[in-house]
């Protein structure tokens, strides 16, 4: 199967990613609130397979100096075909000019990132949140 990319969030199928972040086990999102964060992207990767999206990233990021690539998924039926390394170069290349670009890896998918060229850190820090906190801002 051949793949294709886009950047436009005009013809999104946000129900569609709502169920991709579930499948891939991120919790449940409502369309509603992941349209509003796409809307605040600099930029954002969607990838189709026979007009399905297959796979999507975005970033968050000040816009000079410090970038996050973030929500990168593949669908688990996909993984492994590079459409994840095309959605991640893509907006690894869209930041070019910041200082500083960051990613999270999902646990267990630690390598992947590696392979790309990815460097892990050891100074970085999260604040935890409760699972609570999380269904709550759902």
């Amino acid at each position: 199967m051949s793949f294709t990319y886009d950047s436009d969030i005009s013809n999104a199928d946000w129900q569609r990613i709502s169920e991709l972040f579930f499948l891939v086990g991120w919790g449940h999102r409502s369309p509603a609130d992941i349209e509003a964060a796409f809307r605040k992207s600099s930029f954002v990767r969607f990838a189709y397979g026979e007009n399905v999206l297959v796979g999507f990233g975005r970033t968050v990021d000040d816009g000079k100096y410090y970038a996050s690539i973030v929500d990168l998924i593949v669908h688990p039926e996909f993984q492994g075909e590079g459409i994840g390394s095309s959605i991640l170069t893509s907006l690894k290349d869209s930041l070019e000019g910041y200082i500083f670009t960051t990613l999270t890896s999902a646990i267990g998918k630690e390598s992947f990132y590696e392979k790309q060229g990815w460097k892990k850190q050891t100074t970085s820090f999260i604040w935890p949140r409760s699972v609570k906190q999380a269904q709550d801002n759902t």
